[in-house]
């Protein structure tokens, strides 16, 4: 079981006495109130997922508003429940969404059976699919990663997240810590919803002792908002000047802030529609805009989102995450090569070139660490992708972070593009080498030439990998990979270009995903897997194999 699991106090849920449970007063045919114990701790929500969000409002002994959320509350049966944290609490105001006539009288639903009170929650782990060396949320959504950055031998991982279901609502900043990229530690909240709107994307910086948050209030208009921690980024405080952005184009989100070297100035760029605009400060307060980019470059077969902008052996590369227009449906992450001098970002391919980091259909808004040691450039992505990420088969949880990237630059032909590889950190839990693929392994496979690789279990499921050297490709079938029933965009076949030969692939295994990248950082494909047993046979044309498990 994954550190971050044991870190955690597995707890029982307690059984209730039907003087502990929840009294509802049903009021009308959409309207219900609650008036919360005093002294506990939860109140346990019971989640239907198919149901329609009902709006709870969080009242305080004055009857003013201390939490909204929506939860989609059971109506003839409990998937999950999700603990509400009840502090200042003291009364919940809960109206219903949809049609009365095909749900049901609201004092018939099941939630008010099962609502309960409790001091514990219960994070064991309960889904045979939740990943063993990639972050996962203990319970509920997450999506984009957000703020990562390194400070005092700690990496800090904030992420998208909804607390109150297992798909996406009520979006927070979660946060986990690690001190090797590879196993995290859950932390609480680090920034909630406000009047301005809920938290959306965005990223943080180091200056001195303090950390600078950079975030989206996502309320009637999207606008930027900044929060400061002096506890190393464990607690934030909102700034009083919010929002320190504001526009009047609607997708307008996601703020990536660093400090540039080169022009000794603070720089920030975000997604605004189908291009990037870019800004320059003093003081992390003030900004000033200085230009835009993307007109006419690259993909734009959807909203442009969760950029990035750093410099890598003297190239600029510019992140553009994009959603939909990915090479194979849905989401996926493009990228820029250039110059940059602080104000003006300028490509050096011709419009019409677009550059994909990975080519899997499970690898989407990739950010990088703010202040990584030795000048690296570390990236995580969010493992899935919108077109079925609400419907994936796991309920306790939903989405996973990939393996930490390390990013470089190679020239091929006339066009420079950006390596990825699995960061150092993956061979530091390189375990015992074994003979047979298990369902957590790292898969090396040395090649002379084409290799085709087939992953297999005794159900009859089959991932198949295929490297075909003259035509310079790399492709994955997960279309019999085991569950692929959830949603007909999920079952297909990924397709990369591999910018010469590759010498040795590497396979990361982890019971719902597939990692693969050429050694030389050439070609990186991600994809989920959800095979009924693990994948425990490999067939190797054209190659041999090496198993390594995966310590955890």
């Amino acid at each position: 079981m994954k550190k971050v699991m044991t870190t955690i106090v597995a707890a029982v849920l307690m059984t209730i006495s039907a003087q502990a449970q929840v009294q509802p007063k049903v009021l009308g045919e959409n309207h219900a109130m609650i008036r919360v114990e005093q002294g506990k701790k939860y109140m346990l929500l019971p989640v239907q997922e198919k149901e329609e969000n009902a709006h709870i409002a969080v009242l305080d002994g004055r009857n003013e508003m201390v939490k909204r959320l929506n939860v989609r509350l059971a109506v003839d049966k409990v998937d999950y429940f999700v603990p509400l944290e009840l502090k200042q609490a003291q009364l919940l105001d809960i109206t219903f969404q949809g049609d009365r006539r095909t749900t049901g009288a609201v004092k018939d639903f099941a939630c008010w059976k099962e609502l309960k009170y409790s001091e514990t929650f219960d994070t064991t782990n309960r889904e045979k699919f939740r990943p063993a060396y990639h972050h996962t949320p203990l319970y509920g959504w997450m999506n984009d990663p957000n703020g990562m950055f390194y400070k005092d031998g700690m990496w800090h991982l904030y992420y998208q997240y909804n607390p109150y279901g297992s798909q996406w609502e009520n979006m927070t900043w979660g946060h986990s810590t690690s001190k090797d990229l590879i196993y995290w530690e859950a932390q609480p909240l680090a920034i909630e919803s406000d009047w301005l709107g809920t938290i959306f994307s965005g990223s943080s910086v180091t200056n001195g002792n303090e950390v600078v948050a950079f975030y989206t209030s996502a309320g009637q208009h999207q606008v930027q908002s900044m929060a400061v921690s002096k506890d190393g980024g464990q607690t934030f405080e909102k700034y009083s000047g919010n929002p320190v952005l504001t526009s009047d184009v609607p997708d307008f989100r996601d703020p990536k802030a660093f400090w540039n070297e080169d022009a000794k100035v603070w720089n920030l760029i975000l997604a605004a529609g189908q291009e990037m605009r870019i800004y320059s400060s003093k003081d992390l307060k003030d900004w000033k805009y200085e230009s835009s980019f993307g007109q006419g470059y690259g993909n734009h077969g959807g909203v442009w989102e969760c950029p990035d902008l750093f410099k890598i052996d003297g190239k600029w590369v510019l992140l553009c995450n994009i959603n939909p227009g990915g090479p194979f449906g849905g989401s996926a992450t493009q990228y820029f090569i250039g110059d940059f001098d602080g104000k003006k970002f300028t490509c050096e391919s011709m419009p019409k070139v677009t550059k994909w980091l990975d080519y899997g259909k499970d690898h989407y808004a990739t950010v990088s660490f703010y202040n990584a040691p030795e000048n690296r450039r570390v990236v995580l992505a969010w493992m899935s992708n919108w077109q079925y990420a609400n419907q994936v088969p796991t309920k306790q949880f939903r989405s996973a972070n990939s393996i930490p990237r390390d990013l470089g630059i190679f020239r091929y032909g006339e066009e420079t593009y950006v390596s990825v590889v699995p960061s150092k950190e993956m061979l530091a839990v390189r375990g015992q080498k074994v003979k047979k693929p298990t369902e957590t392994c790292e898969i090396v496979v040395d090649m002379k030439g084409s290799a085709t690789i087939e992953l297999s279990n005794a159900k009859g499921e089959q991932v198949v990998l295929n490297y075909d050297a003259q035509k310079q490709t790399f492709s994955m079938d997960r279309t019999k990979s085991g569950d692929v029933s959830f949603s007909e965009a999920f079952p297909c076949v990924t397709t990369a270009p591999t910018y010469g030969n590759i010498r040795q692939l590497r396979l990361f295994i982890d019971r719902c995903s597939i990692e693969a990248f050429d050694s030389d950082g050439k070609m990186a494909m991600t994809n989920l897997v959800f095979p009924n047993e693990p994948y425990n046979t490999i067939k190797v044309k054209g190659g041999k194999a090496t198993i390594f498990e995966i310590n955890k």
